[in-house]
């Protein structure tokens, strides 16, 4: 792996399937009486939060925490940075204070890469989510989602998800996870199709490496995962469709559609959902939504990332017994 997680597109086949598969020994933690691992005593992580959140912070210090490093929050509201301070005394503010890794998340599209680049900090850098640029903890949680109910936990190690196909809805204009989801799935060997009103699709799209739909109805009988988005309106300061009814009636995801789908496939959702806009309740609150799942995936992901970017010297998840060493971390 590199040394900074910074977009989906920079993972190799070969570092996803890592990342993954770190994350299935990682998920067993989780169902111990005492889900903690001493793999990162030590060391010092910082959650640099230029932007609010809620599932990617309290996810991203549970994993911290769950490998036993010691964590640092910040939170741009409160700090200098509503003073006027830049990243760059922020970072160097980090830096001399010894952090050995830093999650950001930033609504500037290539801050953390600025961060990563710029010789301000000696340290690892994960992006957290920067403005509509990429999420890729996110999307590699998802994929750890899906090969996790399409394959199979024990089935799917080493795995990839060639030939699934893969369909995403919704606001793909402002949305970083649908940007990482298509790098991602794409090297994963998933065929991903993007499904969204003209008004809602990137221009310069048909570079991305998937296909793109009008028309929901569609996509749906041959679907393995329906991915969901939501309508960033924080991000929109123009109409982008008529109104939410007529949104909702063309993309919106209801039991009716839901029923078109394979029976094996599952319904998804970055969150937070909104509800009755392009998702309906009996969906969000049926067996074949992974919403609740993905969140617990999300601690996982997040604690193989940082397992293998800050090189843990001992196994990722040793049991009490003996255990086979990693040496590949």
């Amino acid at each position: 792996m590199k040394r900074h997680l910074i977009s989906a597109a920079d993972l190799s086949r070969d570092d996803a399937v890592l990342i993954l598969d770190t994350a299935e020994e990682m998920a067993r933690v989780a169902d111990r009486p005492i889900k903690k691992l001493p793999t990162l005593r030590g060391r010092t992580i910082c959650n640099l939060f230029f932007e609010d959140s809620t599932r990617t912070r309290i996810s991203f210090e549970a994993a911290e925490k769950r490998l036993s490093a010691d964590v640092i929050n910040f939170a741009a509201k409160g700090s200098s940075v509503s003073k006027g301070e830049s990243l760059k005394d922020t970072a160097q503010t980090l830096e001399a204070m010894g952090v050995d890794a830093v999650v950001i998340r930033h609504s500037a599209s290539g801050a953390p890469y600025r961060l990563a680049t710029s010789g301000w900090i000696d340290a690892p850098v994960i992006n957290a989510g920067d403005g509509t640029h990429q999420h890729p903890t996110q999307a590699l949680l998802d994929a750890f989602t899906m090969r996790r109910r399409l394959v199979g936990p024990d089935a799917g190690i080493g795995q990839d998800l060639s030939g699934r196909r893969i369909t995403i809805v919704g606001d793909v204009l402002h949305s970083r996870v649908a940007r990482s989801n298509v790098d991602l799935l794409h090297t994963l060997g998933a065929h991903v199709t993007l499904v969204a009103p003209p008004t809602l699709v990137p221009v310069g799209v048909e570079t991305w490496p998937c296909e793109v739909s009008y028309d929901l109805d569609s996509t749906l009988p041959k679907a393995d995962a329906v991915m969901m988005l939501r309508v960033q309106r924080e991000r929109m300061n123009a109409a982008f469709f008529p109104t939410e009814r007529e949104y909702s009636r063309r993309y919106g995801l209801d039991a009716e559609r839901m029923a078109r789908m394979p029976e094996h496939a599952v319904v998804m959702h970055p969150g937070p959902m909104v509800r009755g806009m392009e998702i309906t309740a009996e969906v969000a609150d049926s067996p074949r939504c992974t919403v609740v799942e993905q969140v617990a995936n999300g601690v996982s992901i997040r604690m193989a990332v940082l397992y293998l970017l800050l090189g843990g010297n001992e196994p990722a998840a040793s049991q009490p017994a003996a255990a086979p060493t990693r040496t590949d971390a």
